[in-house]
């Protein structure tokens, strides 16, 4: 396995000087600051007021979460069901954990997920998270809210680090196969003509691997769950390809894995930095970018 790795390895830093250069200037050149969900810790997650108060903190891009409806529509959500930890039913009682998993948003059309509370429900984790109506919007919704705020405010138009949430064992049960969700997904991105600002990410490398092929100018990111032990060179000849980004748990951060990435030409983008202290190691270690939950502690590096 070592020398595979080694062998991998060797044509990565071969083909990452191509890579680099497709990377965006605002990748290679600043630290990209990103806020997870739009800022979890403050907002409620994966709505349009978590997006726009992330940009009015400064960030540099807006990670979100998307699954898929029955109707075939775009929705920001990191569960392609209602998560009992936000979620209240339209009758106004609380999503149990018991019977979140059965509130599955692949089998209902958007008029009726728009009807559950996503923003009202005190958060166990984040107690410092606003509490507002809110809803699960669609992503052209978000992405033409967030357009338009840049635009009023004069900000620079913001990055989007979008998820597919997809795995083999809930195909076509929870989500689409892979080239459906892919082909969804990039329809709403090309119609929204933000190709140039939009990085796809996954722990799914399927949906890595289609875009890939089927659309090889799209930037990607890998992500990494905290448990997987595997070289990173054995994980990208897996892959298949160079991704445009490497995005592992912030725990499995090391110097190496800093210089391999940059020998690669590989952005690396660790997640979910959530104390300044952290952020400051890591970005002076010399990440990229990081993801962050609170993304007002960027104002204090």
């Amino acid at each position: 396995m070592y020398k595979i790795a080694i062998s991998a390895l060797g044509i990565i830093m071969l083909l990452g000087c191509a890579n680099y250069k497709k990377m965006s200037r605002l990748e290679a050149k600043n630290f990209d600051k990103e806020g997870h969900r739009g800022c979890r810790g403050l907002m409620p997650e994966n709505t349009i007021p978590a997006m726009l108060h992330a940009l009015e903190l400064g960030v540099t891009t807006l990670e979100t979460d998307i699954v898929i409806t029955k109707d075939k529509k775009l929705v920001l959500s990191h569960e392609p069901f209602f998560n009992h930890e936000i979620s209240t039913k339209p009758d106004g009682t609380l999503v149990t954990e018991a019977e979140e998993r059965s509130l599955n948003i692949y089998h209902m059309n958007y008029a009726e997920v728009r009807k559950f509370d996503v923003g009202m429900r005190p958060h166990p984790r984040f107690p410092a998270q606003q509490k507002m109506a809110a809803y699960k919007p669609l992503l052209s919704e978000m992405i033409d809210s967030v357009e338009h705020f840049c635009q009023l405010n004069h900000l620079p138009l913001a990055q989007y680090n979008i998820e597919t949430k997809t795995q083999p064992a809930t195909d076509d049960q929870y989500h689409p196969k892979p080239a459906e969700f892919v082909e969804l997904l990039v329809a709403v991105i090309m119609e929204k003509k933000i190709m140039d600002r939009v990085t796809i990410q996954s722990f799914d490398p399927r949906t890595l691997q289609y875009l890939h092929e089927h659309y090889p100018s799209f930037k990607t990111a890998l992500l990494v769950e905290d448990f997987d032990k595997k070289p990173f060179a054995l994980q990208l000849k897996e892959l298949g390809f160079i991704p445009t980004v490497y995005s592992p748990s912030e725990i499995l951060i090391t110097p190496l894995l800093v210089k391999q990435c940059k020998d690669a030409g590989i952005g690396l983008l660790p997640w979910t930095v959530n104390s300044i202290e952290r952020i400051r190691e890591l970005k002076k270690m010399g990440v990229t970018g990081v993801i962050s939950d609170f993304p007002d502690l960027f104002a204090k590096l």
